[in-house]
Order: structure tokens, then sequence, then C-alpha cells
């Protein structure tokens, strides 16, 4: 697992971080026309917010610097800002037909306070995108690919509160999100996996095979709408309309 931003960097550049950003890009499935305003809030190294700038309006908020700093280049045009939730406060009303906020919410402490603004911030009609850790999967992946059942022997047994690069993480779940997403007057559309497989195998050579990936990327698509296996992914992506 990366220890550093840097290393977390170079990661998303192999077939099993970019395989995450593909399975997002097709599970939002966003038409390239018309251009859509889109927030992306704790964007990271804008790898999202990037792709979605190519073609819409993009504002990307990021409170690390250091992540900033190491983002992608092709930022077609889009708004980049250093700042956290003071930032998302000066943003207008009813601004953005898509907010995005993709492990985020597992690393702050005021996460009903992100979600008001977030729907505040979204156009009615609009819809509210949140890929969140998944405990499950979690312990999975702690018991077959990190080799250690004594870990996930520990995350069974209780909810996972770990410190990270990141801050400490609080791995909630979806029946407290949708309950105050539900509370903010937001619907959930859809809820989808990922990383259900891909990152379970220690075998790193052949994922970087055009056949593996394919393979795998079009396993991971059919899985990710089917109960059985978004319930033990490592990630969930809700969607949520306003």
């Amino acid at each position: 697992m990366p220890s550093s931003i840097k290393d977390y960097r170079r990661m998303i550049e192999k077939p099993w971080g970019k395989m995450f950003y593909d399975m997002i890009y097709r599970q939002l499935s966003l038409p390239v026309d018309p251009p859509l305003d889109i927030l992306d809030f704790g964007a990271g190294f804008c790898v999202t917010a990037g792709h979605y700038a190519q073609h819409h309006r993009v504002t990307a908020v990021e409170p690390d610097e250091e992540m900033l700093n190491l983002k992608l280049p092709n930022n077609y045009g889009m708004e980049c800002i250093h700042g956290g939730l003071e930032t998302l406060r000066q943003q207008n009303d009813e601004a953005f037909d898509l907010v995005i906020c993709h492990n985020v919410l597992e690393y702050v402490p005021d996460k009903e306070e992100i979600l008001q603004e977030l729907t505040r911030v979204l156009k009615p009609g609009g819809m509210l995108s949140i890929v969140k850790h998944n405990l499950p999967g979690r312990i999975f992946a702690s018991a077959v690919f990190s080799d250690d059942p004594a870990a996930a022997l520990e995350l069974l047994s209780c909810s996972d509160n770990a410190d990270t690069m990141f801050g400490r993480r609080d791995t909630y779940s979806n029946e407290y999100l949708i309950a105050q997403c539900r509370q903010m007057g937001l619907s959930m559309e859809k809820r989808f996996g990922i990383r259900t497989f891909f990152a379970l195998s220690t075998n790193d050579e052949v994922k970087f095979t055009n056949e593996w990936y394919d393979n795998m990327l079009e396993l991971e698509m059919k899985t990710c709408r089917l109960d059985l296996y978004k319930d033990i992914a490592f990630f969930n992506h809700l969607l949520f309309k306003k």
C-alpha cells in the first residue's frame, strides 16, 4: 500500500489505479453535450476533474497542497482551488449540475456540515456522487490481499478507525449516509460497487496485459450493479438526486 502522497500519485497510473477511475466514468456515464457545471470537492490529483474538464465547466477544490502540486498536467481550463470547507461555503447556491465527493468524508469530522454544503450548491435535479470505503471490502482485502487475517478479525469485530496519510479514517456505513442525505432532501438513485476483484490478487505482472485489463474491467462492470458484489466491494459509489 502507498506510504506517501508521492507513492499514491504513482499508484494511480498503475492498472489497478486506472481501473478505479475507468469504473467511475462508466458508472456516472455523463454526456459530452451539453456542458455541465461540475464541482469536485476533495479533488486530490484532479484525475476525475481533469477527465470531465475536457467537455464540462469544472471547479476542483482540494485541501492538500502537495496533492494539487502533483495533479495531472492536462487541466483543460478547469479552476483548481487550494481550500476546504470554507472554500465550499463560498460557492453560490444551486450552482452545479453534478457534485463529486470521492473518498473524502471518511477523513473529516464534520460530515453533516459538508453534506449540507454539497447539497446547497447542487442545482435542483442535480446529482451528488459519493465514493466511500466499504467495511466488508476492507475485511476481504486484509484477509486475502494483505494475508493478514488478524487485521481482518479486528475489522470484523469493530469499526474501521485507522490513522492514514490522509488523517484518521472513519469507514462510515451506507445506512448513515443515506439517512443523512434523505434529511437534506436527497434521494438515492443508484449504488455501485468498485474494486470487488481487481485488487485482491498480488500477481501484478499479469495486470499489465491488455487481456487482463479488458476482461477484469468487464467483470467489474457486470458485477458492480449486483447486490451480492456491491456488498463486498472495497468501495461503494452512491448517486443521490436533489
